[in-house]
Formats: structure tokens, sequence, C-alpha cells
């Protein structure tokens, strides 16, 4: 499955759009592959070679327009795909820093939050965190720029991610 995923990203461009460290492409791949460093299971891994299909909050390049969730569906299986639905319909200003006291996700998409079983609000805080340790390792720019931001709000997740995710965070953010 993982060899379709990757033609899939390959015709939907992401080879060729640039992101810190190289291409999407080159990101997804690498995110998808420290997720399953971390012990995450199959369909968290192949969110996590998606995740920014619809785009994100951070991230406005779309492979897929939400209105044909289908196909990311029928290519990744119902799961995969509903992981990445709600990351890259994250509303972050809204969802991030109240995440530990709410475990609310808000949606760019619809306006509405929802309240994930607890394994989807891990895997959400995992590929969340995971991503963004690869982009901060990657661009000197948004790690000066953000890492204060993820340095204040990763460790307060620490109840929802996984403990290998967290130990991974303290790590590349230098947190104690």
């Amino acid at each position: 499955m993982t060899d379709a995923v990757l033609e899939w990203l390959r015709l939907r461009g992401a080879e060729s759009v640039p992101h810190a460290g190289g291409s999407l492409y080159e990101h997804l791949g690498r995110v998808s592959d420290r997720l399953a460093g971390h012990g995450a299971a199959p369909a968290e891994c192949l969110a996590a070679l998606t995740h920014a299909a619809y785009g994100t909050d951070g991230f406005a390049v779309v492979l897929l327009d939400v209105a044909e969730r289908h196909v990311l569906r029928d290519l990744i299986g119902p799961e995969a795909e509903e992981m990445v639905y709600r990351y890259g319909g994250c509303d972050r200003g809204r969802t991030w820093r109240a995440l530990p006291a709410t475990c609310l996700i808000w949606s760019r998409f619809t306006g509405h939050s929802e309240s994930p079983t607890p394994d989807g609000v891990r895997a959400f805080a995992d590929l969340s965190i995971v991503n963004e340790l690869d982009v901060y390792e990657r661009s000197p720019e948004i790690a000066a720029k953000a890492g204060d931001y993820f340095r204040s709000v990763f460790p307060t997740w620490a109840p929802l991610a996984s403990p290998a995710v967290m130990a991974d965070a303290r790590r590349v953010l230098g947190l104690s």
C-alpha cells in the first residue's frame, strides 16, 4: 500500500512542492518514518504519509480538495483518512493551547469541534508534534520563529501524546 501512496503523492506533485528540508514529498516520508520508529500503528503512519493532502493551518498547499475525501479514503483506508482530515482541518489557534484541558479539536473546514477518543487525541498529538519536529530540525528560520511556542505547548501535551514522541520532543526542543 505504501508504494501506491507514494505514487499518488508523486502524481499530485508533492515532489515539486518546496518544504523545509527539501520537498513536501520528502517531509511526508520523514514524518511517517519517524512515527513508525516511535511504534505508531500502520494507519497512523499512512496518515502521516498523507497528512498535508488537504493542506493544513500552517501549510496552504492542497493536494486534494476536501470535497474529494473519498479518493484518499479509498487509497489509505477510512481510519487513516479520518486522521488526515482531522489533522489538516485543525484550527491550531483554537485547538493547540486548549487541547490538554478540553481534548477538543476545532476544524477550520467546518468551524465545529470534535472530541475524538483518547486514541484519536494521542494520534493527533503524536502527528502534530512529529510534524513540527521535522520542520524545526530542517528550518533555522522556523526554529527561531516557533521554537519557544513549541517548547511552551508540547510539554502540556505529555498526558495526551505517546511517551516515545514526548521523549523525542524533549530531545529535539531541549526540554528537561
